[in-house]
């Protein structure tokens, strides 16, 4: 159904005729055989970088200077993302995409992606995770593209310690994104704050009471290993019972929500009110037995974790001519060597060579 495509920087007028393929496919979902690695779990969400670039510098994710990226002739054409998209919820029962970076709306054009991903038939949600500096001006197009869901990365309401983490200015463009993600009408908004300890304790009401405002959810997540400068420490994790703890002196007792979906990393509570908060303990209880995810970077490797030491080229392969038999034997074989666990609490862990910016988040 795909042809392989010469490399160049844009779209090509290739696009229009994929998507009315993918509409037309009369063998959809006729050879779906699940994604299913050595412990039993099945992969159904795929997270797909589209850029390894980023217009700021948040130093758990990014070295402050001379950053490496991959040359821009390495990075995937949104052909080729599209080719493996389509091959994994036709084939293989994936059923979500995230669209992650670097900073994914860097990346030209990034709405015509959306467009071609959002014609994948079977395909149940896109959503796509950013930083939001860009948000603002381009949320009106990503909605009317096909984009579904929003999440946005607010760590601080402090001007002062934005630039302390992300090392450029910029949280009132931030907050221009949010506001203006909101008035054009996402399904989903949630809000990613990273718990950071000596850094975020003090931000961590006013970030609750702002999302009440705004009636989006927030969410803290623990400080994982991913940092380009090799400086994390298990010392800088504000644990997720901490953040409970802090909360409740806030706002009261927090209530349990159970998970509607067992693989959903986050822990829902509900606080006086009844607005929602969400907690992701990704160092301290790690949610790996449920894990149902794969990565593909933006320069076309797969990995089966985030953590991961290894990964599945798949570009290379593409440009050779592979057949879409090969590239989903190779998609299996990547998820075979999956781990039990990714091993943060355990000794000898070492953290993969790529940073978080490079992996996609």
């Amino acid at each position: 159904m795909f042809h392989v495509i010469a490399p160049h920087t844009g779209v090509s007028s290739e696009s229009t005729a994929i998507r009315t393929d993918m509409s037309r496919d009369p063998t959809l979902n006729s050879e779906l055989i699940p994604l299913v690695d050595r412990f039993g779990r099945v992969a159904t969400s795929l997270r797909l970088s589209v850029t390894d670039r980023c217009n700021i510098r948040c130093f758990y994710c990014m070295p402050e200077l001379d950053a490496k990226f991959a040359p821009r002739s390495s990075l995937l054409q949104f052909e080729e993302m599209a080719r493996i998209a389509s091959l994994l919820v036709r084939r293989c029962g994936v059923r979500d995409i995230r669209l992650t970076g670097g900073e994914p709306l860097v990346r030209k054009e990034l709405h015509l992606l959306i467009e071609m991903l959002s014609e994948i038939p079977g395909l149940d949600d896109l959503a796509l995770t950013t930083n939001g500096v860009l948000l603002a001006e381009q949320a009106e197009r990503l909605r009317q593209a096909g984009l579904k869901r929003l999440n946005v990365s607010l760590d601080t309401l402090s001007e002062a310690t934005f630039q302390k983490i992300s090392r450029r200015e910029g949280l009132d463009r931030v907050i221009a994104g949010i506001d203006a993600a909101i008035a054009v009408g996402f399904e989903s908004i949630k809000l990613n704050s990273l718990a950071i300890r000596g850094m975020t304790e003090s931000e961590i009401v006013s970030l609750v009471e702002f999302s009440i405002r705004r009636g989006v959810e927030l969410r803290f997540i623990e400080f994982m290993p991913l940092d380009a400068d090799k400086k994390w420490t298990d010392g800088a994790v504000l644990s997720g019972e901490e953040l409970k703890r802090i909360l409740e002196a806030s706002f009261g007792e927090l209530k349990s929500i159970p998970r509607a979906d067992p693989a959903q990393p986050s822990e829902s509570f509900e606080i006086s009110g009844g607005h929602r908060v969400g907690i992701i303990r990704s160092v301290t209880v790690p949610f790996c037995q449920s894990c149902n995810r794969l990565r593909l970077t933006a320069d076309g490797s797969l990995r089966n974790c985030l953590f991961a030491t290894e990964e599945t080229p798949l570009r290379d392969r593409m440009r050779a001519g592979a057949s879409d038999d090969e590239i989903v034997e190779l998609v299996r074989q990547c998820l075979l060597n999956k781990r039990v666990a990714h091993g943060i609490d355990g000794e000898g862990f070492m953290p993969p060579e790529r940073p978080m910016y490079s992996i996609g988040g």
